[in-house]
């Protein structure tokens, strides 16, 4: 996990320091032999994203204070598996992506000419 690069080649940012993404939990949508949902993809999850991930069996919505996960709102930015973005993607319900903290692993399932339709600026504020 050294020196992890993004999927326009250069350093991979954090994707948010609010709450607790990535596979490891650490703001970064950093991958791994580990991961095997390729936690790669930094979107800001928007309502139809959300309510398409709850009717596929992943409620991102519904907080499990057990996990300290609070649940997921419109805005809010978290790293999704690559599979799971492209599943949206085909049934046009695919969240906005930060291209500087989604990891260059996510070019294995998606193509940077489909990300790059979807990119949206890197927001201030975590």
């Amino acid at each position: 996990m050294q020196n992890p690069i993004n999927v326009i080649g250069t350093a991979l940012q954090p994707c948010g320091t609010r709450l607790k993404t990535g596979f490891y939990r650490d703001g970064r949508c950093n991958t791994d032999e580990d991961d095997r949902g390729l936690h790669t993809v930094c979107a800001v999850v928007d309502e139809p994203f959300l309510l398409f991930s709850r009717e596929r069996g992943n409620d991102l919505m519904t907080p499990v204070p057990q996990f300290d996960f609070p649940g997921l709102k419109p805005g809010d930015r978290w790293c999704l598996c690559a599979t799971r973005w492209k599943e949206a993607w085909e049934h046009d319900e695919a969240p906005p992506v930060i291209l500087e903290a989604t990891h260059q692993r996510t070019l294995d399932i998606i193509s940077l000419e489909t990300l790059l339709e979807y990119a949206t600026e890197m927001p201030g504020n975590a």
